[in-house]
């Protein structure tokens, strides 16, 4: 693939430390993993005691002081390699940056150390049953009673929801106000009222907890408001393009890494005598994916670089998520038929990959509402 000029050699050394990590950390244990439908404790730990969590996290709230491009080293290693069972990425680079930009001293203090060492897993709770890429449509409520916050409600496909310590729950705790009576606040596990439910059975990502959780008059209290009350929605949509191009990151990884497979299965195996790869039809198809490979690269990397100038729009976020959603779901789906019968099967990587990845043109919000975020900047310009 292309050569690329965003990272430095100290970039360079925490990747060869990562794929380390994946390679004898994470990748002999993932079957295992699948088959239980949750990670270890083990591994968070080590991955904290590693420096892999909450890499970019700042010194002075208990981190390693990294930037952005080791948080984009950690997602890219995992996709190479086809590892979908930690969710390291929603913890470090959604779940801590909310603390960070909107929690309080106390809770930075109490929480974000606990984060890095793999101590405590965080969550994130935004979608419910009747409410997905639409969060004005949350049921769940937060009603103020003396000291203490009181939850009702339900969330649903939350990562890390099982095996989470701490959830950010948006809950309506101005129900007649729609968006603007959105809050996010901590609950922590244990707290009376809050369960979980089942440990979701998903077509992919297999190792991966994704849970559903319910508040029955659950009580936690006052200060475990994180930002400002009824400014939840606002807080949500300032954290949403980097989390979205933390998708698109990932399906750049994934796309290079099923290029790779491809080339090398098609290598490898023949048909009528020859290998597969010296038909021009396998050649076509895998010059048109690495085409369409470096070109999503090219704008992928331009956005990093906007996002570490604290540049990167909503619109440009847009745009990479559905670009990357879209055309690696195209390209998985073109490397599997290269593969043949073999390809179906769930013990190769193009398999898992093309089972595990059809998700990601629904999270972090669908390709819809990708697509009408950027048209709202075509009517806007004729303003």
């Amino acid at each position: 693939m292309m050569a690329r000029t965003l990272f430095s050699d100290e970039h360079a050394l925490f990747r060869a430390s990562m794929r380390r990590f994946v390679d004898e950390e994470i990748a002999p244990h993932h079957a295992d993993w699948e088959r239980q439908g949750h990670v270890s404790r083990e591994v968070w730990k080590k991955a904290g005691e590693a420096g892999i969590l909450c890499a970019s996290l700042p010194e002075a709230l208990g981190g390693a002081g990294g930037d952005f491009l080791m948080s984009a080293i950690v997602i890219e290693e995992l996709a190479r390699a086809g590892m979908t069972g930690p969710g390291f990425h929603l913890h470090s680079e959604i779940v801590a940056p909310y603390i960070v930009h909107y929690g309080s001293p106390e809770q930075q203090a109490h929480w974000l150390p606990r984060m890095v060492s793999g101590e405590a897993i965080g969550a994130i709770a935004m979608t419910e049953p009747g409410a997905g890429s639409d969060l004005q449509g949350i049921t769940t409520t937060a009603r103020l009673d003396g000291n203490h916050w009181v939850l009702n409600g339900q969330k649903v496909y939350i990562t890390n929801g099982i095996m989470a310590d701490v959830v950010i729950v948006a809950a309506k705790t101005d129900p007649s106000a729609g968006a603007k009576g959105i809050s996010l606040i901590l609950v922590e596990t244990g707290t009376p009222g809050f369960t979980r439910g089942r440990n979701l059975e998903k077509v992919g990502w297999h190792a991966q907890d994704t849970g559903e959780l319910f508040f029955d008059d659950c009580r936690v209290p006052a200060t475990n408001l994180l930002g400002a009350e009824n400014r939840g929605f606002v807080h949500l949509v300032e954290q949403l393009p980097q989390e979205r191009l933390l998708v698109a990151i990932r399906c750049t990884a994934v796309i290079e890494a099923a290029l790779a497979w491809t080339v090398r299965h098609t290598s490898d195996r023949e048909a009528f005598g020859r290998p597969i790869l010296s038909f021009q039809n396998t050649r076509f198809t895998l010059a048109d994916i690495k085409a369409q490979a470096t070109m999503l690269r090219v704008f992928v990397d331009h956005c990093i670089r906007l996002h570490m100038a604290e540049g990167l729009s909503a619109d440009d976020a847009a745009i990479a998520k559905l670009q990357s959603t879209e055309m690696m779901w195209q390209i998985l789906d073109r490397c599997l038929q290269l593969h043949g019968g073999m390809g179906y099967m769930w013990e190769t990587p193009i398999a898992r990959a093309w089972a595990d990845n059809r998700h990601a043109r629904i999270a972090g919000g669908s390709s819809e509402i990708m697509k009408e975020i950027i048209g709202r900047t075509l009517t806007e310009a004729l303003d």
